[in-house]
């Protein structure tokens, strides 16, 4: 006779979980994978005409983007899947255990939101000045005055290297006549 060790097997559902778990970084494998499909198949739909064409196209950048992105994707998930883990973060001031601070997260969410809801309405300068100093209310900054001077600053300074150093419009709103 045989003798049988009795093994305390897990549950389906607790094994997939732990697989999961431990392959965590597979999310990231699929995000990297969508974003790379993503810029191929719009570099695909991007026109060219006969004087655009020429050794190196509009469309070359984007093809090489996307298909780097393709490829890091997939070479993570064979290092994930042969065991790979990445190193857990060892940042100096960083409390791994602490909570995600909501109010903050929640706070910078909504005055990007903000910014794109009123940058067609007020111009690029306005609705990002509102943007930048509300990341700086988010993050704790108090000042008043200085605040929202800088930005201003900013927000201006952006508008100008956007429209004038770059050549890319943005929507100046009722400051285009002024600047």
């Amino acid at each position: 006779m045989s003798s049988t060790v009795d093994k305390k097997e897990s549950p389906p559902e607790l094994v997939r979980e732990g697989w999961w778990r431990s392959h965590s970084e597979l999310g990231i494998c699929v995000l990297l994978l969508a974003v790379g499909a993503l810029v191929l198949v719009d570099a695909a739909l991007i026109p060219t005409d006969f004087a655009q064409r020429g050794p190196v196209g509009p469309k070359a950048v984007p093809v090489v983007v996307g298909s780097l992105l393709v490829l890091v994707s997939l070479l993570l998930a064979r290092d994930v899947l042969r065991g790979g883990r990445g190193e857990a973060e060892a940042g100096e001031d960083v409390d791994l255990d602490a909570p995600t601070d909501w109010r903050t997260l929640l706070l910078l969410s909504g005055f990007f939101l903000l910014n794109a809801a009123l940058i067609n309405i007020i111009g690029f300068p306005a609705s990002a000045a509102i943007m930048f100093w509300g990341a700086a209310y988010a993050l704790g900054s108090r000042n008043l005055v200085r605040d929202p001077l800088i930005a201003a600053a900013i927000s201006v300074l952006t508008w100008l290297a956007f429209n004038e150093l770059l050549g890319v419009p943005l929507p100046g709103g009722p400051l285009m006549g002024v600047l």
